[in-house]
């Protein structure tokens, strides 16, 4: 197990490399500079200016050479300071995770909460009504856009009931409740992509295990319905349904940009538009390094748990 671990950290670093470059360079080809941009704000426009400008944030030597520099700091620790106010990029990135951290992981517990029951009905009750409403639902939970259902979760509850969720933080230390008031809907929305393919993959798999002769014998044991299905069926269908919620945490992450930047939540997503929008170089690249950390992350966790519901698996 630990020589597996080591094995997948080891073949995770030319990943991380390959992405920390993709990063670093991709954010230097979107239109305008923060050169530009800094002038502007100060009001400044004479060529010496600039050039004292672009001399003060490093940006003045070639661009290969700020790569150097760069990833000469991250291997260190150091990812940096924001070139605008000059704080350190770890700690803009401490105080917006947890944000966004939580959003995550609620997103995944309430995905997991709606699609496994109706995934295991749906099967058990296949080519009946419930099993239509529930396939149609999870297609619906696909198809719809979450900032398009963000957007209507906020206009028309405020419309016609005169509520709209909380657009400020609350910290989990101070009250809670209301913290997990705040964050209920936003994960809700971006869980509801997720809840949908796990839907029909948790269906398509209980089919699959149901049809088992080692299922049939329990059925013919006179065992009841909640002990084949828990018992017998449940644990070997996860393996698939496990695959696609670590294949879906990408689609998750990318999904916290536009519904922080919604709901108005300080997470990462939030960080990232902003940065982007004042071409905050170091910052950019600081998020989403660390987004590819926690992919990696996860994805060695979601291997791990294979050897958990199926003992066949071993790791060399």
């Amino acid at each position: 197990m630990r020589s597996y671990i080591i094995k997948r950290l080891l073949l995770a670093i030319p990943t991380l490399l390959l992405v920390s470059t993709t990063v670093f360079f991709m954010i230097r080809l979107i239109p305008g500079n923060i050169i530009d941009l800094m002038m502007s704000d100060q009001g400044v426009v004479s060529q010496a200016d600039r050039a004292n400008i672009e001399h003060s944030l490093g940006l003045d030597k070639p661009v290969l050479t700020q790569y150097g520099i760069w990833l000469g700091n991250v291997i260190h620790g150091n990812l940096g300071n924001s070139l605008w106010d000059k704080s350190p990029v770890v700690d803009e990135i401490s105080a917006r995770l947890p944000v966004t951290l939580e959003l995550g992981i609620l997103s995944i517990i309430i995905a997991q909460i709606i699609a496994l029951p109706i995934g295991i009905y749906s099967a058990l009750r296949q080519d009946t009504i419930g099993d239509y409403i529930a396939r149609s639902f999870a297609i619906i939970c696909i198809a719809v856009p979450s900032f398009w259902l963000a957007t209507l979760v906020i206009v028309f509850p405020a419309i016609w009931w005169g509520y709209s969720p909380p657009v400020y933080l609350i910290p989990f230390s101070q009250d809670p409740t209301g913290n997990l008031k705040m964050f209920i809907i936003p994960s809700i929305v971006l869980g509801m992509s997720m809840a949908g393919m796990t839907m029909r993959m948790t269906r398509a798999v209980m089919l699959e295990v149901l049809r088992q002769d080692y299922v049939r014998t329990a059925w013919a044991k006179g065992l009841s319905e909640r002990v084949v299905v828990l018992r017998h069926a449940m644990k070997n269908a996860l393996i698939p349904v496990i695959t696609i919620i670590g294949l879906g945490v990408p689609t998750l992450i990318g999904g916290t940009v536009i519904i922080e930047q919604i709901f108005g939540l300080a997470g990462m997503g939030r960080l990232i538009i902003e940065s982007a929008q004042s071409r905050d170089y170091t910052v950019v690249s600081g998020v989403l390094l660390v987004f590819g950390i926690a992919l990696v992350i996860i994805n060695l966790f979601v291997d791990m748990t294979y050897g958990f519901f199926d003992p066949r698996i071993s790791y060399r």
